[in-house]
């Protein structure tokens, strides 16, 4: 006997699912069955993840729009009649749409201390993390709720969960996404629609661990940052994935209004 997830006639949206931990949800969602609308606000991105997926015999779709649009995502998200939305996109967002290289990352999440930051500083971390959340759940809803079914799953973090130095502007838009998560649960549940946060740690999307066998000065700060977790390794993308894949399915219809930590055990609660 064997358990299976069949998201077989559900439409996914994955933002930020260009790469890194998105490209593994999106994987994992095309190989449960849906159709996956692949977002990044790099074309080229989404654009290989969706021909990946239809390699593998699955459904997508590239939708490259920058979720700190609302009109961009409005536009995106409400033609596709959307089953499942899985808010991955963060990070500090591209300095630029037209500055993201095809293969390039964001700012970092790191700003140091406070203190040396400004109001401007700040903007960005909440422009994709908040905002962008929330934009795009404003998009997916209508649909949703006239359909009486719906998964919402925002990727959240132990930074908004216990708190990160240098990291204070991020965790907070973090923290903020959960509460909005929450809130959401609470409005839309009578409509069949569950709303839940994952909460991650740190999870190797550039192959860190492989780099640090080069270098001895990262092989020791990565060293003294597994100390702190329980099961002695960084997150993978697939780590993720998993439970994702399970939110959006069936099998968790009574589970909303919650928060997963898929960390390692870099914090243990109840």
């Amino acid at each position: 006997m064997t358990f299976t997830i069949d998201l077989g006639g559900k439409s996914a949206v994955v933002t930020g699912g260009g790469q890194g931990v998105g490209r593994a949800i999106c994987l994992s969602l095309a190989a449960a069955g849906a159709r996956v609308i692949v977002n990044d606000y790099v074309p080229d991105r989404a654009t290989l993840v969706a021909k990946e997926i239809e390699e593998l015999g699955g459904a997508a779709l590239a939708s490259p729009f920058d979720v700190s649009d609302y009109a961009a995502a409005t536009k995106a998200i409400g033609a596709e009649k959307v089953d499942i939305l899985v808010n991955n996109a963060g990070n500090a967002g591209p300095p630029t749409l037209e500055a993201a290289p095809p293969g390039g990352r964001g700012p970092s999440v790191s700003l140091g201390e406070f203190t040396n930051t400004e109001p401007a500083d700040w903007d960005r971390y909440f422009a994709v993390n908040l905002y962008g959340v929330m934009n795009c759940t404003r998009a997916a809803l209508p649909h949703m709720i006239a359909a009486g079914d719906g998964r919402i799953i925002t990727i959240v973090s132990d930074a908004g969960r216990v708190g990160e130095p240098h990291m204070a502007p991020y965790a907070a838009a973090k923290a903020g996404a959960a509460g909005f998560t929450r809130a959401i649960a609470r409005e839309v549940g009578r409509d069949g629609i569950t709303v839940n946060n994952v909460a991650l740690g740190t999870v190797d999307t550039i192959g860190l661990e492989d780099m640090a066998r080069e270098s001895p000065e990262l092989a020791e700060r990565v060293r003294r940052q597994l100390k702190r977790y329980i099961v002695p390794r960084l997150g993978q993308p697939d780590d993720v994935a998993g439970l994702i894949t399970f939110l959006a399915s069936p099998a968790a219809s009574w589970i909303t209004g919650q928060t997963y930590p898929v960390n390692g055990g870099y914090s243990v609660n109840m």
